[in-house]
């Protein structure tokens, strides 16, 4: 028989995985799973019919709970909020399930951010984690219609906003090794070619240090925002390409020292949406993951 704290172990990623989608911050899905383990804790397990039920309903209350809160305080946040950022390339995410890029990115992430709390729930246990709209209903505390009216309404509310197209990882990476081996050499004019002219930038500060009250739109004046940090910095600037939240993004280093972590979303032949992440405290479990992996 497996062990209550075996099952846990087991599913945790998958908790992680719910946490992580529903509220675009690791610290606070972490927090989660963690509030999770201790009623799990305090639990008569063994009159647990569904363990893998009860550990996914109680992290989608939890979370929405947070969301709520959550949703109270970005109020107040200075500038444009974005999700945290994690690498996806390694032993340190979120979570270990390999689940569709698509379903983990920046774009898609920032777009849940107009669903409520339990539409946003319910999306992604139907959507993302497929999950029965029995189970929803029950984690909901609604009935199974009135769930299936909430992921429609859902679906029907982000179609607009979510990409037309389907871009494969590989014309994804090729463009971005391009774009990036382009900003390395300097070739401001590649680096504007390679940008669509209808492209957005959208930065979250944080109000810990200076980016944009609104998103900039236009592929050239991307571009030579992107050049100028070349021009300014020189020798100081580092690109590394890696893999943020599934698609291949690049972490900008100046004088040694993380500066933001950067997602892209293109159509495969150009670069749509950019997505800067510069507030220091969004940033410091992947300084500190890179910084690690270096010694």
């Amino acid at each position: 028989m497996e062990g209550a704290t075996d099952i846990f172990t087991r599913l945790r990623p998958r908790l992680l995985g719910v946490a992580y989608r529903m509220l675009g911050s690791v610290a606070e899905a972490e927090d989660v799973v963690q509030d999770v383990w201790l009623g799990w804790h305090e639990t008569d397990t063994a009159t647990v019919a569904d363990p893998e039920a009860w550990l996914v309903t109680t992290a989608t209350r939890r979370s929405i709970d947070r969301l709520r809160k959550a949703r109270s305080d970005r109020e107040h946040y200075v500038g444009i909020w974005l999700p945290e950022p994690v690498l996806t390339d390694g032993p340190s995410t979120p979570e270990q399930l390999q689940e569709a890029s698509s379903d983990l990115s920046i774009a898609f992430l920032t777009v849940l951010e107009r669903l409520s709390p339990e539409a946003r729930a319910a999306f992604l246990l139907r959507e993302v984690f497929d999950a029965d709209y029995s189970d929803i209903a029950a984690t909901l505390d609604k009935s199974e219609a009135a769930v299936r009216q909430i992921v429609h309404r859902a679906k029907s509310q982000l179609r607009e906003e979510r990409p037309r197209y389907v871009v494969s990882a590989a014309d994804h990476q090729r463009l971005m090794q391009r774009f990036a081996a382009a900003w390395n050499n300097a070739d401001f004019q590649a680096m504007k070619e390679m940008m669509a002219e209808s492209a957005t930038l959208v930065g979250d500060g944080g109000g810990f240090v200076t980016s944009f009250p609104k998103p900039m739109v236009g592929g050239e004046r991307i571009a030579q925002l992107l050049f100028a940090c070349t021009l300014r910095n020189k020798d100081q600037l580092e690109l590394r390409l890696t893999t943020i939240n599934g698609r291949l993004g690049v972490l900008r280093y100046i004088g040694g020292k993380l500066e933001s972590a950067q997602s892209y979303d293109t159509d495969g032949e150009r670069i749509t949406q950019v997505y800067v992440q510069r507030n220091p405290e969004k940033l410091r479990r992947i300084a500190a993951n890179q910084s690690s992996s270096l010694n």
